[in-house]
């Protein structure tokens, strides 16, 4: 017999949403958590800056049994996207769930000795203490803005500038008629700077660190979800545990993978023209693909031709008088500076010894299927696992976490071999892909079929690849067939 058990999920956004529905429609008691007044996570309006949109296709970023609306764009816009999520809440009544505008203060385990844990929830201005069976912490990579400040900045606020993160900026007319410095070289940081331009900004200069390769939307018009998310592709990068036999095959097949990849980088610097601005990257793109890589904002190096965004390489030094002074010792006038440079990773409500236990020294995190750690029990995450198809992921891991709780896995891993995979796992991110250390080595990217192969394999799914052998190896993972996958698993309920 199964237990039904009270389960806290933290956060409703996208993986909050999954793991609500995952733990309902097992038969647990689920109570949801979410600070904002609104579900939708980053997609949530009052935090989404004009024109945002996915970086994954429609078809990548939705969930198994909901696909989206057949009139939304191929990249669908953030109010489209906000709007397909209450539309499935909608549809599995998981609002019934949730206490919106309700944030964690604190979070500890049980101070009567039981299993499970202690959340001090905070809401309309009171406090109080709520005991759970299970945790199951939903707030992904992006709910805590990683906020700089340089010096000079008080001064430069004062006699009137603005220094605002990525996620403040949600109306183009305050940057109408301003000098606006951008700093930051992700995806947020186009869209922003492009956005700027064509809403009236005086003039617009995005700063950043360095080169990075950026895909289009469409390569050599090929749109980039039938180049970089095959099976037979993701093959190709130096993944984990490859055994002896892929190690041999690497090294065998090399000359051909590194032509590959070579023809994808000349594509790259031919249509966007990298070498005219200075932007070819130093790593090889095999080696750089994973969870940061950006997507090209539509206009972006024709805003540079154009010459109504000026890039420029370097960082922020201080700000002096109205001013950004740089790294380099360029100065740059500037009314409204921008900081794209993303979010903390991190778990503040968190008891700290537990903490210590999750997040090495390093910041890398020690999770079992980027979900669990064996030093943390009755609590594991949804969402972590960040991804290109950031959707599906969120739903497969959050159907792996509730077998996990229950003990339902067909593989149920012991302690020990939880530990010798999370060993395995840091040392494979250290030493043979450094590239897989960003968000504390939970990107999942450019793995998701191997990710998702062994989410399956310990649910015990029958079928876990399509019947059509081409579509599996070079064709992008499907949310219909995981949701076909995911039905052969074994089902259950509790009592």
């Amino acid at each position: 017999m199964i237990k039904r058990k009270t389960v806290a999920i933290i956060g409703g956004g996208i993986s909050g949403l999954a793991a609500a529905k995952a733990f309902d429609g097992k038969g647990h008691r689920v109570i949801g958590f979410e600070r904002s007044h609104d579900f939708g996570g980053v997609w949530e309006l009052s935090r989404s800056y004009p024109d945002v949109q996915t970086q994954s296709p429609k078809d990548l970023y939705c969930f198994t049994d909901h696909p989206m609306p057949d009139d939304y764009p191929e990249w669908p816009k953030g109010p489209q996207v906000h709007a397909y999520l209450h539309s499935y809440a909608d549809k599995h009544k998981l609002a019934r769930l949730f206490h919106l505008d309700t944030n964690i203060a604190s979070m500890d385990r049980r101070s009567d000795g039981q299993p499970g844990w202690e959340l001090t929830l905070e809401q309309a201005g009171k406090t109080r203490t709520e005991t759970f069976d299970f945790v199951a912490i939903c707030t992904g990579q992006f709910s805590e803005k990683n906020i700089l400040t340089h010096p000079g900045q008080e001064a430069f606020t004062a006699q009137g500038g603005q220094v605002i993160h990525s996620s403040e900026y949600t109306d183009p007319a305050m940057v109408r008629g301003k000098r606006v410095v951008v700093l930051g070289g992700s995806k947020s940081a186009t869209d922003i700077v492009v956005n700027a331009a064509k809403n009236g900004a005086q003039s617009v200069t995005f700063v950043y660190r360095e080169p990075v390769w950026r895909l289009p939307y469409f390569l050599g018009g090929i749109n980039f979800k039938r180049l970089l998310f095959m099976r037979a592709q993701e093959c190709q990068f130096n993944g984990w545990n490859r055994g002896l036999l892929g190690k041999t095959l690497g090294i065998l097949l090399k000359p051909l993978i590194w032509a590959n990849f070579r023809g994808l980088e000349t594509l790259m610097k031919l249509q966007l023209g990298l070498k005219k601005w200075n932007m070819i990257p130093d790593v090889p793109i095999e080696k750089s693909v994973s969870c940061s890589i950006p997507i090209v904002t539509p206009g972006l190096f024709e805003s540079f031709e154009n010459g109504t965004v000026i890039p420029v390489q370097g960082t922020f030094e201080r700000y002096q008088e109205d001013q950004v002074i740089l790294s380099n010792g360029q100065a740059i006038g500037c009314d409204i500076a921008i900081s794209a440079v993303g979010w903390k990773l991190g778990l503040p409500y968190l008891a700290q010894q537990y903490q210590d236990k999750l997040i090495d020294p390093d910041g890398q995190y020690r999770t079992f299927r980027l979900s669990v750690n064996p030093d943390l029990p009755d609590m594991g995450f949804v969402g972590f696992n960040s991804s290109f198809c950031t959707v599906l992921s969120a739903e497969m891991i959050a159907n792996w976490l509730v077998r996990y709780a229950d003990g339902q896995l067909q593989q149920q891993p012991s302690d020990s071999e939880m530990r010798e995979n999370i060993e395995l796992m840091l040392d494979w991110r250290r030493n043979e892909r450094p590239a897989a250390q960003v968000y504390g080595g939970l990107c999942s990217a450019p793995f998701h079929y191997r990710h998702f192969d062994e989410l399956l394999r310990d649910m015990g799914a029958k079928k876990t690849r399509r019947n059509n052998l081409l579509a599996e190896q070079f064709s992008y993972p499907a949310a219909w067939a995981y949701g076909e996958f995911l039905a052969s698993a074994p089902q259950y309920r509790t009592e």
